[in-house]
């Protein structure tokens, strides 16, 4: 995904808030990006935050209707996570949402 894309996740897409992560959902063709900011950390633990939330996806995504773009934004919540935390947390976000599966 393309920085104007993710650009337009944000400006347009709904934003779910959790502790360790934020879920952007809007409308397209079904791409992915994942953000770690500098607030999370140096560059080995932005890292880190980016592989365990790519890692966590992998496995929530088939709940995700097709048709959205997801923006996901790790927080400085998420250090000393693990992915299984990162599931659930997503899990919970994706029930708010209109555009999960059971």
């Amino acid at each position: 995904m393309r920085s104007r894309d993710v650009d337009r996740v944000f400006a347009e897409g709904r934003s779910f808030h959790g502790r360790r992560v934020v879920l952007f959902l809007a409308p397209g063709p079904g791409a992915t990006a994942v953000v770690a900011a500098r607030k999370v950390g140096a560059a080995v633990e932005r890292n880190r935050a980016r592989r365990i939330l790519r890692a966590a996806w992998r496995q929530v995504a088939p709940m995700v209707d097709d048709g959205y773009d997801v923006v996901l934004v790790a927080r400085q919540g998420i250090r000393g996570a693990r992915t299984q935390d990162l599931v659930a947390e997503m899990t919970e976000l994706l029930r708010r949402t209109e555009v999960a599966r059971p």
